[in-house]
This record gives C-alpha cells, sequence and structure tokens, in this order.
C-alpha cells in the first residue's frame, strides 16, 4: 500500500511540474506576441505605406469578386497583398520585410495587409489556406502567389519580374 501512495505522488508531482512549465511556457509565448504586435503597430504609424485592407477595400480598389467573374483588376499600380495573422510566427517574420517593401517601392506599388482572423471572407474568397500568403497582383494578367516567409531578396525579384515588368 505504501508504494501505491508514493507512486501516486510522484506522478501527481510530476504532473503539477509539468503545467507548471507549460503554463510559464504558455505565458512567456503571449507576451512575446504583445510585444512583436506592438513594434509592428508602431512601426507601421511610423510609416502609412503599408495599408490594412478589408473586404470593402478590396472589392473597391483590387477586385469586385461579387461583381465580375473574371479576373478584373481595379487598381491603378501593381499591388502586394500580405495575408497574415497576429498568432502566426513566420507572419511576424515576414512583416517588417514587407513593410521595408512598402518603403522602398512607394509610388510604385501599393501594398496592402490582410489579417486574416479578422477578415475571412476575403482569405477564403481568395483561396488562401496558408500562412503567410503574399499575392502580387499586376497591372495586367493574372495574381501570382507567394506562400511562406520568403527572404527580402526574393520578394525585390518577384516585385522586379511580376510587378514592374512594362
Amino acid at each position: 500500500m505504501a508504494n501505491v501512495k508514493f507512486s501516486y505522488l510522484t506522478t501527481m508531482k510530476a504532473t503539477f511540474l509539468t503545467l507548471t512549465i507549460c503554463c510559464s511556457m504558455l505565458m512567456s509565448n503571449c507576451s512575446a506576441g504583445v510585444q512583436d504586435k506592438t513594434r509592428s503597430t508602431s512601426s507601421n504609424s511610423k510609416s502609412e505605406a503599408v495599408i490594412v485592407m478589408t473586404n470593402d477595400i478590396f472589392k473597391q480598389n483590387v477586385f469586385n469578386y461579387e461583381i465580375n467573374k473574371e479576373w478584373k483588376f481595379e487598381g491603378n499600380l501593381p499591388v502586394i497583398i500580405d495575408f497574415y495573422a497576429t498568432w502566426c510566427g513566420p507572419c511576424r517574420m515576414l512583416s517588417p520585410k514587407v513593410e521595408e517593401i512598402a518603403r522602398e517601392y512607394a509610388g510604385k506599388i501599393v501594398v496592402y495587409k490582410v489579417d486574416t482572423d479578422k477578415e475571412p471572407l476575403l482569405a477564403q474568397s481568395m483561396g488562401i489556406s496558408s500562412l503567410p500568403t503574399l499575392l502580387f497582383i499586376p497591372l495586367k494578367g493574372k495574381p501570382q502567389a507567394s506562400m511562406g516567409a520568403v527572404p527580402k531578396e526574393t520578394l525585390v525579384k518577384a516585385i522586379n519580374e511580376i510587378l514592374l515588368v512594362n
């Protein structure tokens, strides 16, 4: 009987220790996400180059999928749309690169960000199934997508080969 109590107490202590470690890791990850979000917001307020996009803005400035069955771009400049979520680690890695691109190519392209948790209908209508996804929309032709946190050099190459080709 003493062995049973000892085994039970040991198991309970191990379970409690495991739960404590998991909770502390979870709390530290949540606070890290808050810091990243704050940093992203403050850098975004310094540069208005990246525009937060809603479904209505998309239909007005890019493509009204409710009216048109065939792709018809509504904009005057090529577009990059960054589909992301605040909880997505690769999205947070890509975000500063997208903001740099927006500042560097201001006046040549328009860069939008879509929070897929806030705009699920837009993400669904564009067939976004993984995050992050960048949608490159040239003035003429069909949009092209890139998935995952890609290096800045890859973004620059895509801009030059897809968006700024005349």
